[in-house]
């Protein structure tokens, strides 16, 4: 099930925009998940969740302690997916 940025991007993107209401103009892969989106630890929890539900794979929860941007998630989804 290889995936390449962009359709990991369109899916990240898509589940900020349904599952955490970020304003879809927010969402570059510059964008800083704290600052910029407003998403605090539950809410990374949550992406995580919701992440694994969508890959099929198990997301180590310490992977994604040292995520900090948008490009960030995609580069992990990417090691994990390819």
């Amino acid at each position: 099930m290889m995936k390449t940025q962009d359709e990991l991007f369109t899916m990240l993107k898509d589940v900020l925009i349904e599952d955490f209401e970020i304003e879809e103009d927010a969402i570059t892969t510059q964008a800083h998940l704290y600052e910029d989106l407003d998403l605090d630890s539950i809410d990374a929890i949550d992406l995580v969740v919701k992440l694994r539900e969508l890959t099929g794979k198990k997301i180590e929860a310490e992977a994604f302690k040292k995520v900090r941007t948008v490009d960030d998630v995609l580069s992990e989804l990417h090691a994990l997916l390819n």
